[in-house]
């Protein structure tokens, strides 16, 4: 099932603080600096039409969350629903999430990594193209704060069970931990759309956490 358009974005609204390329983020990244307040920091990597962002935000106001999503368009939808409800403790990133990773993160400094339905990337020769590979999960590991979490997600079973054993043999990550499917209390009471558009067809979502060790 492919990406449904998007709605306009009102061409008033004021983006500046919630939408910015990864070539404009400082390195080494300083959250404290970034959001200005020195909470903890949650990091969702492809946040797509920005759901999980725009809940998570207005759900726990006392911690900070930062999107990054490769496509531009998407990330400039998502900073529009957070402006839209002037939620400052979210911002997004448009850019290469792996290379977020590797060039601004310093070790430690983040609570939570999201990772929800990452493009599988079907054909063998496209594989290397995958988020969940051994470069991006050792720099998870790294910036991963000690008791931090990694939540990954995918209606692939066979992405799924590659990246729990890439997770087992490449770093030392404990789990995983099986996650229970909540019940939606309303029509977007999902992670984010592509959760939503599984259940309601009543396909399977494969569910993980991981925890770094204290």
């Amino acid at each position: 099932m492919g990406r449904r358009a998007l709605r306009k974005i009102d061409p008033a609204l004021d983006l500046s603080n919630h939408l910015y390329s990864l070539d404009a983020v400082p390195q080494p990244f300083v959250a404290a600096e970034f959001f200005g307040s020195d909470v903890p920091l949650e990091v969702e990597v492809g946040s797509g039409k920005g759901l999980f962002m725009e809940t998570a935000t207005q759900a726990n106001p006392q911690r900070n969350f930062l999107g990054i999503e490769m496509a531009r368009r998407y990330a400039r939808y998502s900073a529009a629903r957070l402006a839209k409800r002037g939620l400052n403790n979210g911002k997004m990133i448009s850019g290469d999430g792996l290379r977020f990773f590797r060039a601004c993160l310093g070790g430690e400094t983040i609570d939570v990594v999201h990772v929800y339905f990452p493009d599988p990337w079907w054909k063998d020769r496209h594989r290397k193209r995958r988020v969940m590979k051994p470069e991006f999960l050792k720099n998870v590991q790294r910036v991963l704060v000690p008791g931090g979490k990694l939540h990954f997600w995918t209606d692939v079973e066979e992405y799924f069970q590659t990246t729990l054993e890439l997770i087992a043999t490449e770093v030392s990550l404990q789990g995983p931990l099986d996650v229970a499917e909540r019940c939606a209390e309303h029509d977007l009471d999902y992670h984010t759309h592509f959760e939503r558009r599984m259940r309601l067809n009543d396909l399977p979502v494969y569910r993980s956490e991981f925890s770094k060790s204290r």
